[in-house]
């Protein structure tokens, strides 16, 4: 029985993603998506404001709509039309009623952000993934893949209501999508609603261990920083070489919400064989992206083209994002005048009720045809005090050629820029390591080594370091255990939440306040 209905699913999702392909070109199917959504929303309050009605007769809408409509970040996205339907109204920037607002703490901001996640958009994020195990290099996976159980690291899936009173429900997207699972899946699904439902972390997490003998893993979805810690205690729970041996079925690692580079030597280690690594862009505003080439080591995103998002491309440079904010004249591109390996703010339209939202995340494109991304970072996580351009992507860079050169696990890190005074300013990093007493050795050569790397691979940064602009580079060796902590302290455990790889001046206050009245 198992088996036939791993081949029935199998062929379900072979038929279902022969019939979503378009062989139309990536602007075709934008201008669709864009159409589509205009349409849907032309009677809402902010269609009307904004004459959707007239845009989408235009000849060359895509352009009108970008003259009409301005480029927002959240809060403006929020205080003009969000609110308004957190708070119960009705067709405000999207038809009828939005009952779901994911809570999203993000990595630059301290307060929590609502960001409502329609109906459409819930069937949007399912159709992603169904892609995913569609694709050709999936369906040349074993039948019996499709029968065992699916292990999704995510967030609590009891949502709260907004307000008392209030019918509208607020909680972490991974959450929101649990308790939509599809019947069918319940069945695959894991650790179940009973323990998704645990409010707590520690509470899950000590659930999903139990429990671990009596599942038949073959795929693992989650951030790598919290699938991780469930299997490092797995692992040392019932005292396993890795985790293929209480899981000799895993196949497949899903990872999504922060880029999984840094941590894929460690996955290595724990899962202890060869299995597939495949990466996602999942957000709380939609699944924009997929990895759909299990074979290319450089895990490159495929756009999703014609899945209710419209994608617009600012190029990321300091004329246009000076200070981090984007600038009243920056120009947004659409999928057709993009270029290769220039870095890109991305801005989105959706079937949420996001409009010309800037997103803050930074990517470059690595192919067209297919639309294939890889993330670059953050429009305010970079460092740029002098003008040496440092991304997200480049840290990541930098921690994994250091870890790999010393033989560590550096499991967490993040990094602050300081202006010491006129002509004196300063990166400090902290590193948290899972033994920093056993480094203690060679902790100045660790930063010394991340700092050539970056010099090497980075002009702009090297130019700032040789005339001496950017004077000092320094580093805090850490537990692992502090950036837990520190979380934990901040009620940021688990699931969809990510610690911040550049600090703001707030963010930075909390941490170095954090760490003075802790002992470590």
């Amino acid at each position: 029985m198992a088996m036939l209905i791993g081949t029935i699913f199998k062929l379900g999702l072979k038929l279902r993603y022969k019939f979503a392909y378009s062989h139309s070109s990536a602007i075709q199917q934008q201008q669709e998506t864009l159409l589509k959504l205009l349409k849907q929303a032309n009677h809402t309050q902010l269609g009307t404001h904004y004459h959707f009605d007239k845009i989408s007769q235009e000849q060359d809408f895509i352009q009108q709509f970008q003259q009409q409509l301005p480029i927002v970040n959240y809060q403006q996205m929020f205080s003009n039309w969000w609110k308004k339907a957190l708070d119960g109204g009705e067709n405000i920037a999207w038809p009828g009623k939005i009952k779901y607002f994911a809570l999203s703490s993000g990595t630059t901001e301290n307060s929590s952000k609502y960001i409502p996640v329609s109906s459409e958009m819930i069937k949007s994020m399912r159709r992603t993934s169904l892609r995913v195990f569609g694709c050709d290099d999936a369906l040349k996976m074993p039948n019996n893949f499709f029968e065992g159980d699916f292990l999704l690291v995510g967030s609590c899936s009891q949502l709260k209501p907004y307000q008392e009173q209030s019918d509208i429900l607020v909680g972490d997207v991974s959450g929101i999508n649990t308790g939509k699972i599809p019947k069918w899946f319940e069945h695959f699904y894991k650790p179940g609603k009973a323990v998704s439902d645990l409010p707590d972390w520690e509470h899950r997490l000590a659930a999903m261990v139990k429990n671990a003998p009596n599942w038949d893993i073959k795929m693992i979805a989650g951030i790598p920083s919290w699938v991780q810690m469930v299997l490092e205690e797995i692992i040392k729970t019932y005292q396993l070489k890795d985790i293929s041996q209480i899981w000799p079925n895993l196949q497949v690692y899903a990872s999504g919400g922060i880029a999984f580079a840094p941590y894929k030597p460690r996955f290595e280690k724990l899962i202890g064989k060869s299995i597939i690594y495949l990466d996602t862009y999942y957000t709380s505003e939609g699944s924009l992206a997929a990895q759909t080439d299990f074979k290319n080591s450089a895990m490159p995103l495929e756009l999703m083209l014609n899945n209710g998002i419209f994608f617009e491309f600012v190029e990321f440079n300091d004329d246009n994002f000076p200070d981090g904010e984007i600038a009243p004249h920056a120009q947004a591109i659409a999928i057709d005048k993009v270029k290769l390996n220039v870095n890109y703010a991305l801005v989105i339209s959706t079937c949420s009720g996001a409009w010309r939202y800037l997103i803050g995340d930074t990517v470059k494109f690595v192919s067209l045809s297919p639309p294939q991304i890889l993330i670059t970072g953050r429009t305010k996580q970079f460092l740029s005090l002098t003008g040496e351009h440092l991304s997200v992507d480049n840290m990541n860079a930098a921690i994994l050629a250091a870890e790999a050169h010393f033989q560590l696990d550096i499991l967490e890190f993040t990094v602050k820029g300081h202006k010491v005074d006129e002509t004196h300013f300063q990166h400090t990093w902290f590193i948290g390591l899972r033994n920093p007493s056993s480094t203690a050795h060679i902790n100045t050569q660790i930063i010394e080594f991340i700092d050539s790397f970056l010099q090497k691979n980075n002009d702009d940064y090297c130019t700032e370091r040789k005339h001496n602009l950017l004077k000092t580079i320094k580093a805090e060796i850490l537990p692992v255990s502090a950036f837990y902590d520190f979380q934990k302290s901040q009620g940021k455990m688990g699931g969809q939440v990510k610690f911040p790889r550049v600090m703001n001046d707030n963010q930075y206050q909390q941490w170095v306040g954090f760490l003075k009245n802790t002992k470590i």
